[in-house]
């Protein structure tokens, strides 16, 4: 039997063995949950995420996997899902032993030998069509089922665009579009780490001039580009993290060529302003409203 773990559990709270299979999406490199074979695993762990339908399409992932008698350890921050834990175990069918640690709840369980409901949740979490989109997505992805604001001020101000370029971090791919719907625009790298982004990205960007690549913005090899379009995320792991937009920038600058363009969208609390002007010749603001600020610096 095989042991597997979802996401990155706080070690103090959680151990899996050293042969453990990764799969969270968000791992690159890791194995996928849904290709796990059912009544494989004797054991798995999953830092359950925040979200209700992300949550509990994992959750219903990891009771299909187990065999029978399987041990199952979910946990979560308290305000992040934790609370919700063992009710949610309870509506599979288990029986839920709780406890408290560190701000997280912990749920321990054994798989019933027949789960319930394991068949909806799934299919509640799964990839589909968003309608108010118009788009592929699914739970668990940034702003999965709507247009985040930050990227609606970003498209209201959007320039015509050339050459080559990509989009770090490109989510469903909803700048992508915006991106090639100028014909000068030659070839366009989209790039996100989140491995259900890009299966998404896949099937909305189908354009031929659209290379749509599963990776770590920061480790690109890109080069010579004309421009960059970007959403920096700042949260990893449920935390702020504001070292992740400085890495985004610094690999905008990386990929850029002499004269090139970043346009990027920002919180206006996050201080993006001191690493663009290390990076770039040029910065200047092109919106500033509703909490955000759109920048574009020029290398």
């Amino acid at each position: 039997m095989t042991e597997a773990v979802y996401g990155a559990p706080p070690l103090e709270l959680a151990t899996s063995g050293a042969d453990a299979i990764q799969v969270s999406p968000l791992v690159l490199g890791a194995a996928s949950i849904e290709a796990l074979e059912d009544r494989s695993l004797a054991r798995m762990i999953v830092a359950a995420p925040p979200g209700v339908l992300e949550r509990r399409y994992a959750l219903a992932h990891a009771l299909r996997a187990l065999a029978p008698d399987g041990e199952l350890i979910a946990l979560a921050p308290k305000t992040r899902g934790g609370s919700r834990l063992g009710q949610e175990l309870r509506s599979f069918g288990c029986d839920a032993a709780e406890s408290g640690r560190r701000h997280h709840r912990i749920c321990v369980i054994r798989r019933p030998a027949k789960p319930s409901g394991l068949a909806e949740a799934i299919a509640a979490g799964a990839p589909q069509f968003v309608e108010a989109l118009q788009l592929w997505s699914q739970p668990g992805v940034f702003s999965w089922d709507q247009l985040d604001e930050g990227t609606s001020k970003l498209l209201a101000v959007l320039p015509p665009l050339a050459g080559r370029g990509a989009d770090l971090g490109c989510g469903l791919g909803v700048l992508s579009l915006a991106v090639l719907r100028n014909a000068a625009v030659t070839e366009l790298t989209a790039i996100d780490i989140d491995r259900r982004a890009v299966e998404a990205a896949r099937r909305n960007v189908t354009n031929e001039r659209a290379r749509i690549v599963h990776g770590d913005v920061r480790q690109t090899a890109l080069s010579g580009l004309d421009f960059v379009v970007m959403n920096p995320p700042f949260h990893a792991g449920g935390r702020e993290d504001r070292d992740l937009g400085a890495g985004f920038i610094a690999a905008a600058a990386r990929a850029l060529r002499r004269g090139g363009r970043c346009l990027l969208v920002a919180n206006v609390a996050l201080p993006y302003e001191a690493p663009l002007g290390s990076a770039f010749r040029q910065v200047r603001t092109l919106d500033r409203s509703g909490g955000y600020k759109v920048l574009e610096a020029v290398l």
